[in-house]
């Protein structure tokens, strides 16, 4: 790839959350909650969102919190994947 390309290239997403099921094989859901204001009433609401990603090793168990980065279409729904265990779960 040339310098251009790869230089315009955005920066990957990054989010920390909290590992809710390790049902699945190689794939964990990871919540993720944020604080924003309305959009109109500027109170301060809790957003929750629920991530597919992918976990290459199966280290993650429920309970840890985990940094996860956007990646390529690995799925129907994954499109992230761990990058690392912040917590291991008590």
């Amino acid at each position: 790839m040339s310098d251009a390309v790869i230089a315009a290239r955005p920066r990957r997403k990054v989010r920390d959350g909290l590992v809710i099921s390790d049902k699945m094989e190689k794939t964990v859901v990871v919540v993720v909650q944020e604080l924003k204001p309305h959009p109109l009433y500027k109170k301060v609401v809790r957003a929750t969102r629920r991530f597919k990603v992918h976990d290459e090793e199966n280290v993650c168990h429920v309970g840890d919190r985990v940094r996860i980065v956007e990646t390529r279409p690995l799925s129907k729904e994954k499109r992230w994947r761990v990058a690392e265990v912040i917590e291991k779960a008590k």
